[in-house]
């Protein structure tokens, strides 16, 4: 993430909203993802010391994002594993991704829920007035 790219949440109903912006789409994604981190837990606690590779592909924006969204939510889930950093790179309609984490420990990482997949809810992927990119949904919890 650079200078430039920030995330946050917002409220809805049961779930949790992700947000993240950034000067390109690739970083409005990766913003995104380390706010589905933070749902989960703090992710300044999450060490990046193991490498996963990612791949998505999907007919527009928004469903690219949801996609590697779940990508990710599936990778935690069956590797057992929390990310805190993050790299993506789109060409066309296709993602690849490389994220950094580590295997979930319940004492040091205090996991508060469990992400179970991005939703088509508030999905938008777009560039804001000011010509920065925002990448959000809704996160099923």
């Amino acid at each position: 993430m650079t200078a430039d790219s920030r995330w946050e949440h917002f409220h809805h109903g049961a779930d949790i909203g992700v947000r993240g912006f950034g000067a390109t789409k690739e970083e409005a994604f990766t913003a995104a993802a380390l706010a589905m981190t933070a749902v989960i837990t703090d992710p300044s606690h999450v060490a990046a010391s193991t490498e996963v590779a990612i791949a998505c592909e999907a007919p527009d924006d928004e469903l690219l994002f949801a996609d590697w969204l779940n990508a990710l939510v599936y990778e935690m889930a069956t590797r057992r594993m929390l990310f805190s950093r993050f790299k993506v790179i789109i060409e066309g309609r296709r993602l690849r991704g490389t994220v950094w984490g580590e295997p979930v420990d319940v004492i040091k990482h205090q996991p508060t829920v469990e992400v179970k997949g991005a939703t088509y809810t508030e999905l938008h992927v777009d560039q804001t007035e000011n010509g920065e990119w925002r990448a959000q949904c809704v996160v099923d919890v």
